[in-house]
């Protein structure tokens, strides 16, 4: 039997910003300025950067990623609070309702913002070609293992399903850490 490998994206610490809390932040009309591709397509980091203000401490320089969206939200790792002071729920991307709010700073402003930080549960994008193909649907929970010295098993792991995405796999940056993973390393998907 073939494994079934996805590669790997870490993701670190980051703000996805509305158009509104954008120029709030950044100056009125402002746009996102691209830093580097992303492997989502149309997805990027931005040169824009940000800081987190909690009750405890402020984590400054924070990476904007592009594009816009419909409402801002934080995207912090497990350690960060425990340094920010914030007890950030583990929830799935979009998923906002009952998660703590934060203070940005930008370099023309700042914005309280009610709700919208979370650690991102882990997820896999794949194209419907892709799903079809590793005999998988959009919503469905997997495991992915983790191979060599520090290898584990990834519970939980969100399938998420879009002709716009490409396969790939985000963890956080200590998820992968823990596995000591890379970008690009590949994972073996288990769907029993």
């Amino acid at each position: 039997m073939t494994k079934k490998m996805i590669p790997v994206g870490l993701s670190g610490r980051h703000v996805h910003l509305s158009q509104e809390d954008l120029e709030k932040l950044f100056g009125k009309g402002h746009e996102l300025t691209v830093f580097k591709m992303l492997s989502q397509p149309g997805q990027y980091a931005c040169e824009e950067k940000v800081d987190l203000v909690g009750p405890k401490k402020t984590i400054k320089g924070v990476r904007v990623l592009g594009p816009v969206r419909k409402e801002t939200q934080v995207e912090i790792l497990m350690s960060d609070g425990f340094i920010l002071g914030i007890n950030a729920p583990v929830t799935d991307s979009g998923g906002l309702d009952g998660t703590p709010g934060i203070r940005i700073v930008g370099p023309k402003g700042e914005v309280d913002i009610e709700k919208g930080v979370i650690v991102a549960g882990r997820h896999i994008h794949m194209s419907p070609r892709d799903a079809e193909e590793f005999g998988v649907e959009d919503g469905q929970r997997v495991k992915l293992r983790a191979g060599g010295k520090r290898g584990l098993v990834f519970e939980n792991v969100l399938i998420r399903v879009s002709p716009s995405f490409a396969l790939d796999c985000h963890l956080d940056l200590e998820e992968g850490n823990a596995a000591g993973l890379s970008n690009g390393d590949t994972l073996e998907l288990i769907t029993d």
